[in-house]
C-alpha cells in the first residue's frame, strides 16, 4: 500500500479546490492508498521534515520512501494517474 500525505492550510485557495478531489480519490482508491492530511500551521515541524516549501504539497511514500512529489492543484483524472503509476 502507498500513502499520499497532503500537506495544506485552511487559508490555501488551492487546497481547498484539492479537498474534494482528495476526499473523493479517497473513497475510490481505499485498500490501494492511505491518504493522511497534515495541516503545516498546526503541524510545522512534519511540514520541516518532508521540505514543503509550498501549498498543496502531495509526497508519495511507497515502502517508507519517498517516491514521488506533486505541489499545486491538478484536475482528478491528472491527480489520480499520478498516484496509480505507484501502485
Amino acid at each position: 500500500m502507498i500513502k499520499v500525505i497532503d500537506f495544506y492550510a485552511d487559508w490555501c485557495g488551492p487546497c481547498k479546490i484539492m479537498d474534494p478531489i482528495v476526499k473523493d480519490l479517497e473513497k475510490e482508491l481505499d485498500g490501494k492508498v492511505e491518504f493522511e492530511q497534515v495541516d503545516v500551521d498546526a503541524d510545522q515541524e512534519k511540514a520541516q521534515e518532508y521540505g514543503v516549501m509550498s501549498i498543496p504539497t502531495f509526497v508519495i511514500i511507497k515502502d517508507g520512501k519517498e517516491v514521488d512529489r506533486i505541489v499545486g492543484a491538478r484536475g482528478k483524472s491528472q491527480f489520480k494517474q499520478l498516484i496509480e503509476v505507484h501502485l
